[in-house]
């Protein structure tokens, strides 16, 4: 199995580490990586939070909220199980839709198993079929959870669970509603019992290896995309320019964080702004909470829109924005 990065733990390292050491793992305990996978607006990060019990993964009701792989760290007794949640294997229309199918397929090289999520209101489509035929090709069990199963009645679901059942030789079956937590801790036994024997490979309370910095531009996209319209989520992109510590008026230390949000058209830059600026002081204001949360501090947030034109189709803006 290879580790994440080169910031992760390798196997020596986790040995080695003083959060590791000071606790006695049983001979049975079990550890590894499980790629989460479906189309857009699946429900795979809502889950992939879900199971981790914090928020890993930002959540949004547009498709293609989630453009990089992020790790999210479910501990236990028995386990430590890492659920690689992905952003949505789809019909690419631009180079940044190409580079994140590339980071689906990447996921699926080395996980030891496979979540496939499928929406109990939607109907199995080719694109469901496309997605499961690359989780079987991985050679690594795959486990089909039918997501958002409260959104329908039981029996709907009864033949949603039938629909799936017939989409290949799955390890297991699941419905599952990461907004309510039904069935998450029993889709989370059946994982665990996937992985291999194996001591832990984060240290104990990791719930993510994500950089702050890659968390904060998250945490403001999530933020911009709410109320806006239908074809301006796929143009925003966020990222963080600066964090550094500054003294307060009271005194005490406060972090400022420094951002700009992209967007590909002058039109679109008015549309995140909003009449009089209000749209993005709301933006702000939201996003500020959910990082205070996260970084346990006060927090100065300064938020700047500009135009990248067409950046989702320039490769070297691409790069420049983490793609």
């Amino acid at each position: 199995m290879n580790f994440p990065d080169d910031d992760a733990l390798t196997a020596g390292e986790a040995a080695l580490d003083p959060a590791l050491l000071a606790h006695t793992w049983p001979e049975d305990f079990r550890a590894g990586f499980v790629a989460v996978v479906g189309r857009p607006n699946a429900g795979k990060s809502t889950l992939t939070n879900a199971l981790v019990g914090a928020k890993v993964a930002i959540t949004s009701g547009r498709p293609e909220t989630t453009r990089h792989t992020v790790r999210g760290v479910v501990h236990r007794e028995d386990a430590q199980l890492v659920l690689v949640d992905t952003p949505g294997l789809h019909r690419p229309r631009t180079l940044l839709g190409e580079r994140l199918n590339e980071m689906v397929h990447e996921a699926l090289a080395d996980v030891d198993a496979v979540v496939v999520c499928l929406p109990a209101n939607e109907e199995v489509g080719p694109g469901d079929r496309f997605i499961t035929s690359h989780a079987f090709a991985s050679r690594a069990p795959v486990v089909a959870a039918v997501t958002k199963s409260d959104t329908v009645p039981r029996a709907a679901l009864a033949e949603k669970l039938l629909e799936v059942s017939q989409l290949g030789d799955l390890a297991a079956l699941v419905p599952v509603s990461g907004t309510t937590g039904a069935q998450v801790a029993e889709l989370a036994d059946v994982l665990v019992g996937l992985l291999p024997l194996s001591p832990p490979l984060y240290p104990v309370g990791a719930v993510t290896d994500e950089p702050d910095d890659v968390m904060v531009a998250e945490l403001v996209r999530e933020a911009a995309l709410e109320g806006v319209r239908d074809e301006l989520p796929h143009s925003l992109a966020v990222a963080v320019e600066e964090m550094v510590e500054r003294e307060g008026r009271n005194g005490k230390r406060t972090l400022a964080i420094h951002v700009n949000v992209y967007v590909e058209r002058e039109s679109q830059k008015a549309i995140v702004i909003g009449r009089g600026g209000g749209r993005l002081r709301d933006v702000g204001t939201r996003a500020r909470r959910e990082i205070e949360e996260l970084l346990g501090r006060p927090v100065f947030l300064d938020l700047h829109v500009k135009v990248a034109k067409d950046w989702q189709r320039d490769p070297k803006q691409l790069g420049r924005l983490g793609f």
